[in-house]
Formats: C-alpha cells, structure tokens, sequence
C-alpha cells in the first residue's frame, strides 16, 4: 500500500493518514510512505518506535512502515462498559464494576484504567425506566426567572398581608434550601453507568437554585429584610439533610416532603395576593411535581425488587417522627400567615373562612400522602400512620 503526504506534516493532519492506512492494510501488509514535509522522516520514526511499528528509510524519498503488534497488544484486555449502543435495551449493567469509572455507557475500555469507587452502584437502588422522559422533560420546561415572573406588576398590599407574604417566602427558602442539599449530596456517589439519573438528580438542583432565588426576590420585592426561621423547623430540615442512605431520603424528601409541599405551593398560588407570588409558588409547583415524579417511580422499582425495604422506610418514618417530637414543627408564623394570606382581611367570617382553608389544605396533605405511600404498596393501615408521623414542618 503506498500513501503520499504530499509536503503535509505528521503534527498537521499527516498522522491521522499514517494510521489509517495501517488499519487498512491487510495483516502483514507494509505501508510505504512518500512526502516532502520539513524532517518527514525522523518524526516518523520516532512515532513508530513508540507504537512497536517497524521503520525502514534508506535516505531516499520513500519510507516503508511494517505494522507491528503494539496497538492491538493495547487493547487486547478492553471490556465494554455494558451494551455497545448505550441506548439499547438492556444497556444497563445491575452492578457496574469500578473500573468501568468514568467511561461512557458502550465505550470500550483499556485494561489498566484506574478503579472508581461510587457508593451508589447498583441498579436497583437508583434506576427509574422513566429518568430518561422525565429529564427530558424537565430540560424543555426550564425557565428564566428574569422573564418567567411578572417582577413589573403594580401591587399594593395592606402592610400585614405584605408581612405575612414575606414570612412564607422565608420560609420556603429554607425547605428549598434543604431540597437542594438533599440530591446534591448523592449526585457525587452515582456510578457515572447511571447517567440519567445523575442528569435528573442535576437538573432537580438546578431547579431548587432557581425557587430559592425567586422566592427570596418576592421576599424582598418590598421589604428590606426576610422573616423568621425557627429551631424546630431547622431541626426538622437537618433529618432531611443529614440521612446517609440514598433510597430513604428519596423517600422523606421527594414521597413525602417534596409531595407535601406541592399541595402547599399550589396553595399559594390559588390564594396568593399579588401576581407575582401566585407566579413563583405556580412555576415552583410545576418543577417540584417532575421531582415528585422521579422518586415515585425509582422507589417503586426499588420496593419491586425488594419488597423489604418497605419497612426500613417506615422505620425511618418512625425514627424522624420520634426526633423531632419535643420540636414545635412549623412555627405559628408561617401558620398565621397562610391563614390571613387565604383569609384575605381581618373581618371575623374572612378569618374563619381563612382557617377552614388552612384545614383543609392540612387534610388534602395527608390524603395525598396516603395516596402516595399506598401507590409504593404500603397498606392503607401503614400509610395513614406514615402520614400521620410526617412532620409538622411539612417538608
């Protein structure tokens, strides 16, 4: 076989000729090689004792390299980090093993590549069949708080309700605070084969990011300082925070917390006084009900397969409930709040309507929880005591 470089340099493009017309030359077959390139000759040999390839120059204008076994020697220990296509069904390994590392799903890879140690390696404790719609869906529906929320709106609340509007958006901070801390933690411990699930995981940090800057913009849009953030709410978020086991705080943050808090958001956002709040609780309560979504179902494949995890659940139900039971839960001033946020004046019968609401969103929580807990094939027994025990801070 005989290839001309022309007066084209090995560091220019050339070498990507030279290896070419290896591969393809039949096995035992030498390539001999022409060109004028500036010290054509000695790059060449210097790259072919690197790769084991036999050089031949006889100071003419014609180079002869005799393929030798050094590449293929390189690769002849590779493994395939699961399926070729990694989209194929079945691509997925159960148990990807650590020197698979950083390699893409279906990339082949070189034996001697460093070991990875990811926590979070096997597939039934992270995979949902819906990580890849449910990414997808939450990269289209992104959105920019500069443009998303009317910021312009003229409003003019009654100095009270204006108060009691700040006090929830500190408070939302925070819980979302603790949401954002919660899947960042185990972002890091993934076995990088379970890619989409880390994109989800990603995207769901992205979006607590975004809730906290907007409700903390809402919070100060006319005050120049936040409300109040009790101990016992702090000490209800750090069980949330500080639980080491992935499974279980997918199920106290998204089944449980993160389900609550959708039917708070949308509380909000049905009573809210002003554009703009009802605007930041409406594209919150969109996110969070992808959030909702995702750990539903990985759950579910999770307790599918090992239907013993069910109890290690409740327990940590249990165990939260029994922390926090000398806290006060969620502070009387976020209650106050909602409750003149939905009564909408200080009239006695707009007052009572007010606290009828606020019931009646504490009820909706806890049957929406019942439904969720019995979805992931809890008795109805066992779910309406889990609910029961949730905590008071919501979240």
């Amino acid at each position: 076989m005989l290839l001309d470089l022309e007066h084209l340099a090995l560091d220019r493009g050339g070498l990507l000729l030279v290896k070419r017309a290896l591969r393809r030359a039949e096995d035992g077959e030498s390539v001999a090689i022409t060109g004028a390139a500036p010290d054509l000759w000695i790059h060449l040999r210097a790259w072919c004792r690197a790769e084991g390839h036999t050089f031949s120059y006889d100071g003419g204008d014609c180079a002869v390299i005799t393929p030798g076994h050094a590449e293929a020697n390189r690769w002849a220990g590779a493994e395939r980090a699961g399926q070729a296509n990694p989209l194929a069904p079945g691509a997925l390994a159960d148990h990807p093993p650590p020197q698979w590392g950083l390699a893409a799903r279906g990339a082949l890879i070189e034996s001697g590549a460093p070991e990875f140690h990811f926590p979070l390696d096997a597939k039934i404790e992270v995979w949902s069949p819906d990580a890849v719609r449910i990414y997808a869906q939450a990269a289209a529906a992104q959105w920019d708080p500069a443009t998303a929320i009317p910021w312009e709106a003229v409003f003019d609340l009654p100095a009270e309700v204006e108060d009691a509007v700040v006090q929830i958006m500190t408070y939302l901070i925070e819980n979302e605070t603790a949401a954002l801390i919660v899947p960042s933690r185990f972002i890091a411990q993934l076995h990088p084969h379970f890619r989409e699930v880390m994109q989800v995981l990603a995207i769901q940090v992205a979006d607590e990011a975004r809730h906290v800057e907007v409700f903390t913009r809402r919070a100060l849009l006319k005050r120049p300082q936040l409300g109040l953030s009790t101990a016992g709410g702090q000490a209800s978020l750090q069980t949330l925070v500080d639980e080491p086991d992935f499974a279980t705080a997918s199920f106290l943050l998204s089944v449980l917390g993160e389900g609550t808090f959708l039917s708070l958001l949308w509380f909000i956002e049905r009573h809210a006084p002003d554009p703009v709040t009802a605007a930041v609780c409406r594209l919150a309560a969109q996110d969070e009900a992808r959030h909702v979504a995702f750990g539903m179902s990985h759950l579910r494949e999770h307790l599918n397969a090992d239907p013993s995890v069910r109890e290690r659940l409740a327990n940590a139900v249990r165990r939260r409930h029994d922390a926090l039971r000398h806290t006060a839960g969620l502070n009387a001033e976020v209650f106050d709040a909602l409750l003149l946020m939905a009564a909408g004046s200080w009239q006695p019968a707009d007052l009572q309507s007010g606290h009828d609401r606020v019931s009646a969103l504490l009820h909706d929580m806890h049957v929406s929880r019942r439904k969720r807990l019995t979805y992931l094939g809890f008795s109805d027994t066992d779910a309406d005591e889990l609910s029961a025990l949730h905590t008071r801070n919501f979240m």
